[in-house]
């Protein structure tokens, strides 16, 4: 079995916010599957089927900065061959993706987490929500819900993350970071009636 583990904070709060697109993803990825979510590993878990192989779904609930345990409870309990963890990055442009074997936890504190309980390399992909204006501190930027210009986007970007952890799944890393890595234009445009500038 393959785990793939896409980070948030539970709950309706936190659902649409930037810092659970990692969430999103896996939720989309798990529509795609028709997998079926339970509760185990203090996370909702899915034990579902893609192209005739076994993968588990992780979306923990322990909160962001507590993602490790439940992470690592579901790698000791499963002994996985292959692990993704998927996650919101600041420090990349809103819906640009990029995976990684390895690194960093770039100030996030969900992967920082994961890191420590696993004591090694996590393979990541992370998906940009851009960085917040200067008067915006970065918590209540992650903790926001993406505006309405900005959905678009993260619609077309949670489509290509998901063909990304498919890509992880069937290939492996190498290929699948060849296509998640690939440049693909993302742009917010403005809603109907608003403008940009001031």
């Amino acid at each position: 079995m393959k785990l793939v583990a896409g980070l948030g904070n539970p709950g309706p709060r936190y659902a649409d916010t930037r810092h659970n697109v990692g969430t999103r993803v896996v939720e989309a990825f798990g529509a795609r599957c028709g997998a079926v979510f339970d509760r185990r590993f203090e996370s909702r878990f899915a034990d579902a089927c893609f192209e005739g192989e076994r993968v588990g779904l992780l979306i923990p609930e322990t909160f962001m900065n507590a993602s490790g345990r439940a992470v690592a409870a579901a790698v000791g309990a499963l002994e996985p061959e292959a692990l993704l963890v998927v996650l919101d990055d600041i420090d990349l442009p809103l819906g640009r993706l990029r995976l990684r074997p390895g690194g960093s936890d770039g100030g996030q504190r969900g992967l920082r987490d994961v890191m420590a309980h696993l004591a090694g390399e996590v393979p990541r992909l992370r998906f940009g929500v851009g960085r917040p204006p200067l008067s915006v501190a970065p918590l209540d930027y992650v903790l926001a819900r993406f505006e309405a210009a900005e959905e678009q986007v993260v619609r077309a970007s949670t489509a290509r993350a998901v063909d990304a952890v498919g890509v992880f799944l069937r290939a492996g890393l190498a290929p699948a970071m060849t296509w998640a890595n690939a440049a693909v234009e993302v742009s917010a445009t403005p809603a109907s009636g608003e403008r940009q500038g001031g």
